[in-house]
């Protein structure tokens, strides 16, 4: 049994992690403008690695939550069955036990050269000058994936999707594309796909099946039945 579970925002909500749309969150306070894309990295580069410092900040202090503890389950039952695929920054799915993840719009743990291309551990801190391991250029960014960039490992991500037996989206919007669309993609490839949310998705006619409340309730709820039929 192939499985492929999308992740968003929505599954570390509970964790303390902010989602784009929450009325107070950290993003709130900013233009994405400013701190998620590469245009605004270029007109301040202080601002936008401020920024990342901060979430960084929050991220360490976070802990997986219940949906992630569930995913990692499923995953240890199932072995070379299961993966993720996580529009998340975040690093709760590897701290919670999951190993095959994939993130597609990068990691907040991890810094980049944007000069080489190299990636190495980022410090708690990150600094402009900062200087790269591999080049020793100091052209230090986050390691995410902004607006206006292509996220990463995308023909893994679709291979995977198009040969999966069950697609399901937990915590997403669907309206950041491509992963909006892949729930589309594996439903044309045969898959039986399955909505985990707080409430009905952008994309929510392109799932079979779908389950709404707390990703803390719904996710193990979900992977017991899946387990209980396997």
């Amino acid at each position: 049994m192939r499985i492929v579970i999308l992740t968003g925002a929505g599954i570390s909500a509970e964790s303390g992690l902010g989602t784009f749309r929450d009325v107070d969150g950290l993003w709130t306070r900013y233009d994405l403008n400013d701190v998620a894309t590469p245009e605004g990295f270029a007109r301040n580069p202080q601002l936008v690695t401020d920024f990342y410092n901060a979430r960084r900040a929050n991220c360490a202090a976070a802990e997986p939550n219940a949906a992630h503890v569930a995913l990692a389950k499923l995953e240890a039952a199932l072995p070379g069955e299961v993966l993720i695929v996580t529009q998340n920054v975040d690093d709760l799915h590897q701290r919670a036990g999951s190993q095959a993840v994939i993130q597609m719009h990068g990691a907040l743990m991890s810094a980049l050269c944007a000069g080489c291309g190299h990636r190495w551990p980022a410090p708690p801190q990150m600094a402009l000058t900062d200087l790269c391991p591999a080049c020793g250029k100091a052209r230090t960014r986050p390691d995410v994936v902004w607006f206006g960039e292509i996220p990463y490992h995308m023909d893994a991500i679709v291979d995977a999707v198009t040969g999966c037996e069950i697609f399901a989206a937990i915590g997403t919007s669907g309206q950041v594309y491509p992963a909006a669309g892949l729930a589309a993609e594996a439903r044309r490839a045969g898959a039986k796909c399955v909505e985990l949310n707080l409430e009905r998705s952008e994309v929510s006619s392109a799932f079979h099946e779908r389950h709404f409340g707390p990703a803390t309730l719904v996710v193990p709820e979900w992977v017991d039945r899946l387990l209980a039929q396997s």
